[in-house]
C-alpha cells in the first residue's frame, strides 16, 4: 500500500510499518538520521510553513502585488538529528514564519532545552558538542552553544532582582571564589551567596553577587539590595568572622542577631597555635563551645585563658573580643544551635555547586560564571520542597524569642 503525505512525499505503508517496528525494538529514534518518521517531520514543518505563508498572503497583500517567490533551503538541527528544510518565500520578503523562524537553525523547545540541561550539570561546550553529535547526529559549534546558553542571561537578571519575602528566620551569608578571564588576564572573583529559611521552614537562595574580593563594604551593598527587594526583617544572621561584617548587618538590619561561625573561629585560632600544642589546646577549647549555657562557656573560657593566655594571647584575645557574636547560639535550644553555630548549611550548598563548576578552569566572563551557578542552583533548589526537619518545634521556639516579629508571619 502506498500513500501521499502533503501531496509531495510518497510512502510505502508496509515498508514504513516494518522499519518503525524495527527501530522501536532497537531503541533507535524514529525521527533521527534514517529514522522511519524523519521524512514526516520534514514534511510536517514544510507544510506548516506553507500554511503560514498562505495566511500571510491575504487579499491586502495580494492586492499590493505580493506573491509566493520560491523557496530557500537550510539545515535545521533538532533533538532527533539534522533535516534539510525548504522554507517558502514571498516577493516582498514580509513573510515571517513562526514555526521555524528566519535564521533559526536549531529547533527551539527540543534541542536547546537539552543543551542548557547538559550545561547546567557542568559539561563543557566541547563535551556538549560531542554528546549532541553522538546522540543526534547534529553538529553544533561552540559559538552556537554559547548563544544558546546566553538565553539564560535575562532569567539570571530577573532572578537576581525578584521580590523576596518580608521576613526570613535564619540567613547564612558566605562567599565562594573562582577565576575569571578579564582583558587577557586571569583574576579572582568572589561570589556572594545569601541562603535563607522563611517562616515556613523552606530554604531559598535569596541572592548571588560577584565582586573582586570579599569585604564588609560589598556585603553592605548586598544587604541594601535585599532590603530594596522587600526583605524587611532577618531574625538571625550566620556569618564568618570577616572584619566589619556584623557592623554592616547592623546598619541595615539593626535588630538582627548575629552568630559568627564557631568553626571559622576554631580554624583561625589553631593557625596561631604551635603544632605540638594543638591537640592539647583543642581538648581545652572544646568545653567552651560545647557548653550547655553561656555562663558555663564563659567559665570554661576563663579556664582556657588561665592555661594558655600567656603563651597564646592573640588567640585568647580573639575569642574574648568576638565573644558577643560567637556566643549568640547559647540563647537557643539545641535544635536551633545546630542550625546557627556554623555556616555549614550554606557551605553544604557551596559543595553542591562546586560539583558542577569543578571542571572549569577560568570562566570567560563574570556572566558566564553567574549563568552556570544560576543553572546549578535551579537544579539544587528542586529538592528544597519540604520544610526543615522538626521545623514546627523550631519556629515555635523562635516565636517565643522574637514575639510579634515572627508571630505576625505564621
Amino acid at each position: 500500500m502506498q500513500f501521499f503525505y502533503g501531496q509531495k512525499t510518497k510512502f510505502d505503508y508496509e515498508e514504513l510499518k516494518k522499519k518503525t517496528l524495527e527501530q522501536l525494538r532497537s531503541g533507535k529514534s524514529l525521527f533521527g538520521k534514517d529514522g522511519a518518521f524523519a521524512p514526516l517531520l520534514k514534511d510536517i514543518l514544510e507544510a506548516a510553513m506553507e500554511g503560514e505563508l498562505d495566511n500571510h498572503l491575504d487579499e491586502e497583500e495580494r492586492a499590493g502585488g505580493n506573491r509566493k517567490n520560491g523557496k530557500t533551503s537550510k539545515k535545521l538541527k533538532t533533538a532527533d538529528g539534522t533535516i534539510d528544510l525548504e522554507t517558502p518565500r514571498d516577493r516582498s520578503a514580509s513573510f515571517e514564519p513562526q514555526i521555524v523562524k528566519k535564521r533559526e537553525t536549531i529547533l527551539a523547545e527540543s534541542l536547546e532545552s537539552k543543551i542548557i540541561g547538559l550545561y547546567s550539570h557542568g559539561m563543557s561546550f566541547r563535551d556538549i558538542s560531542a554528546h549532541i553529535k553522538e546522540m543526534y547526529d547534529t553538529e553544533i559549534s561552540a559559538a552556537t552553544l554559547s548563544a544558546i546558553t546566553d538565553k539564560v542571561i535575562p532569567l539570571v537578571k530577573e532572578w537576581q532582582n525578584r521580590p523576596l519575602e518580608s521576613l526570613y528566620c535564619i540567613v547564612w551569608l558566605d562567599a565562594m571564589y573562582y577565576k575569571v578571564k578579564e582583558e587577557g588576564r586571569v583574576i579572582n572573583r568572589c561570589v556572594y551567596n545569601i541562603l535563607g529559611i522563611n517562616a515556613e521552614g523552606r530554604k531559598d537562595l535569596l541572592g548571588m553577587y560577584v565582586s573582586e574580593s570579599e569585604g564588609a563594604n560589598f556585603w553592605l551593598g548586598v544587604l541594601t539590595h535585599l532590603q530594596q527587594r522587600a526583605v524587611a526583617d532577618i531574625l538571625i544572621a550566620c556569618i564568618d568572622n570577616l572584619k566589619g561584617f556584623s557592623e554592616a548587618i547592623a546598619t541595615i538590619y539593626p535588630t538582627t542577631e548575629v552568630q559568627t561561625c564557631i568553626v571559622h573561629q576554631i580554624r583561625n585560632s589553631i593557625r596561631y597555635v604551635a603544632s605540638k600544642d594543638q591537640k592539647s589546646f583543642m581538648a581545652d577549647l572544646k568545653p567552651v563551645y560545647q557548653a550547655t549555657s553561656k555562663d558555663e562557656a564563659e567559665q570554661e573560657l576563663a579556664i582556657l585563658e588561665d592555661k594558655w593566655g600567656k603563651k597564646y594571647p592573640v588567640v585568647i584575645d580573639s575569642w574574648k573580643r568576638n565573644w558577643d557574636k560567637l556566643s549568640t547560639y547559647f540563647h537557643y535550644s539545641s535544635a536551633i544551635r545546630k542550625l546557627i553555630y556554623t555556616t555549614n548549611t550554606i557551605e553544604g550548598f557551596h559543595r553542591q555547586v562546586r560539583k558542577v563548576t569543578k571542571t572549569k578552569g577560568a570562566f570567560p566572563s563574570d556572566m558566564s560564571l553567574l549563568k552556570l551557578i544560576y543553572l546549578a542552583t535551579q537544579n539544587i533548589q528542586r529538592k528544597w520542597t519540604q520544610p526543615l526537619q522538626n521545623w514546627g518545634l523550631t519556629v515555635s521556639q523562635l516565636s517565643i524569642k522574637f514575639g510579634d516579629r515572627l508571630r505576625l508571619k505564621i
